[in-house]
C-alpha cells in the first residue's frame, strides 16, 4: 500500500491539468489512468476546441474564462507544444438567438472586445461565410481555438517533470474514506492510500459518481471533416474564424479554420445533436445519413461546403440537466474533489478547472468562483 498526497483518477483533459497543478505546488501526486495518454474515448480529443470569452451559457463563466486564457498562455510557454491560437470567432443567429443575444451579454457586462456584424458586414469580412439577410453575429477578436491531444500531453508532461507518478492502463476499481481522514484507492494492479482524491471520470461519472445523485446523462456526438470545394486558402487561420451559428429553430453548429494543412480539410459539427449512450455500447461508427445531414447544414451556412468528406470522429458529451458543470468538494467526502458534467462546453476551462481542483485538494476552498457548479443546486430540494 502507497501514501500519497493526491490521488487523481482520470487523467483527460481535467485530470491532467489537476495532476499538474498539484505537482507544481510540490504535492507527491498519483495519477491513474483506465486508458493510454490522450485516448480518443472519452471527449479530449478531435484536434481542437473552441475557446471564447463572450459566454452565452451565462456571463458567471467569464472570470474563470480570464483566468483561464492566462493559464494556456503559461501552459505555451512552458510546455512549448502548440496548444492555442485565437484566430476570432463568430457567434452568429438571429439577433435575439441564444448564440447572438447570450454573448452580447456577457461581452457588455464584462466589457470584453467585440463588434456586431449584420449580414452584409459579415459576408464582406468572411467571404466563405453566407448569412441570411436577417442573421447577424458577435465577432470576438480574442476567440480562437485549443488543441485537446497536445493539451493533455503537455499537462502531463509538466505533471511528471514535477515528480508526479503517472499510471496508464491502471484504472481504478473502488475507492473509500479511510479511518484518519483520507481514502483507499484499489486498482486492478494494487492499492493506494492518500490525503486526497480527485475525481475527473468524463463519460464514467454516472458509474463512479454515482452516490451524487446527479443525472448525468451521456450523449454520443460527431465530428466531421470536409474539403472545401476549391481548397482550403478561404479557410486558412489568418483569415477565417472559429463560429458557432444557431438557425431559427434553435440548432447550433460550430466550425473551425483549416488548422491541418492543404489536405487536412474544414472541422464542423452540430453542438447538441447526440443520442443517449454509456461508453461502453457507445456507437464509433459515423454512418452515412448523419454525413449527410451534416454535410446539409454546411452547406447552408458555407457555400463552399460540405465539398468532399473526408472523415468522421465520435466522443462523448456529459451531460447535466442544466448543462452547468460539476465541481466541488464532495458533499458527503471532505477528502473527495469532482470535476464532471462539462456538457460540451467544458475544455476551454481546463487549465483554470485544474487550478481549482489543486485549491480544493490542498485548502479545501477556492478563489475562484464555482458556486454554480455544486452538485446539491441539482439533488436537494428548496426549503
Amino acid at each position: 500500500m502507497t501514501a500519497n498526497d493526491v490521488i487523481v483518477v482520470g487523467l483527460g483533459g481535467m485530470g491532467s491539468a489537476a495532476a499538474h497543478h498539484l505537482a507544481a505546488r510540490g504535492l507527491r501526486v498519483l495519477g491513474l489512468e483506465k486508458f493510454g495518454p490522450a485516448h480518443d474515448r472519452g471527449a479530449s480529443h478531435g484536434g481542437s476546441r473552441i475557446v471564447r470569452q463572450s459566454y452565452f451559457e451565462s456571463p458567471e463563466y467569464v472570470p474563470l474564462l480570464l483566468r483561464a486564457y492566462e493559464l494556456w498562455e503559461a501552459l505555451a510557454h512552458d510546455s512549448g507544444r502548440d496548444v492555442i491560437s485565437l484566430t476570432g470567432g463568430i457567434m452568429a443567429g438571429h439577433p435575439a438567438s441564444r448564440t447572438v443575444a447570450g454573448s452580447r451579454r456577457s461581452a457588455e457586462r464584462w466589457d470584453l472586445p467585440h463588434e456586431m456584424l449584420d449580414a452584409a458586414q459579415l459576408r464582406k469580412r468572411f467571404p466563405a461565410l453566407n448569412p441570411r439577410a436577417d442573421e447577424v453575429a458577435l465577432y470576438e477578436p480574442k476567440a480562437g481555438l485549443v488543441r485537446p491531444e497536445p493539451t493533455v500531453r503537455a499537462h502531463l508532461d509538466l505533471a511528471a517533470r514535477n515528480g508526479a507518478d503517472l499510471r496508464f492502463h491502471e484504472p481504478m476499481t473502488r475507492w473509500e474514506p479511510t479511518a484518519d481522514g483520507g481514502v483507499r484507492v484499489d486498482t486492478e494492479s494494487g492499492t493506494y492510500t492518500a490525503g486526497h482524491l480527485v475525481l475527473a471520470p468524463g463519460p464514467w461519472a454516472p458509474r463512479i459518481l454515482a452516490d451524487l445523485g446527479v443525472p448525468f446523462v451521456i450523449e454520443r456526438q460527431v465530428q466531421y471533416w470536409f474539403q472545401p470545394e476549391g481548397g482550403v486558402d478561404a479557410y486558412l487561420p489568418d483569415r477565417f474564424p472559429v463560429y458557432i451559428w444557431e438557425d431559427r429553430h434553435g440548432s447550433q453548429v460550430y466550425g473551425f479554420p483549416a488548422i491541418d494543412g492543404p489536405d487536412g480539410g474544414a472541422k464542423i459539427a452540430f453542438f447538441r445533436r447526440g443520442v443517449p449512450t454509456t461508453p461502453e455500447t457507445v456507437d464509433r461508427e459515423v454512418h452515412d445519413d448523419e454525413i449527410a445531414t451534416m454535410a446539409a447544414r454546411a452547406r447552408r451556412h458555407l457555400p463552399t461546403l460540405p465539398g468532399a468528406f473526408l472523415r468522421a470522429k465520435t466522443c462523448l458529451y456529459s451531460n447535466t440537466p442544466d448543462e452547468h458543470f460539476i465541481i466541488a468538494t464532495h458533499p458527503a467526502h471532505r477528502a473527495v474533489s469532482v470535476a464532471c458534467g462539462f456538457s460540451g462546453h467544458g475544455f476551454k476551462f481546463v487549465p483554470v478547472v485544474g487550478e481549482i481542483l489543486a485549491d480544493l485538494a490542498t485548502t479545501g476552498a477556492t478563489a475562484h468562483p464555482i458556486g454554480l457548479f455544486d452538485p446539491r443546486r441539482l439533488t436537494e430540494v428548496p426549503s
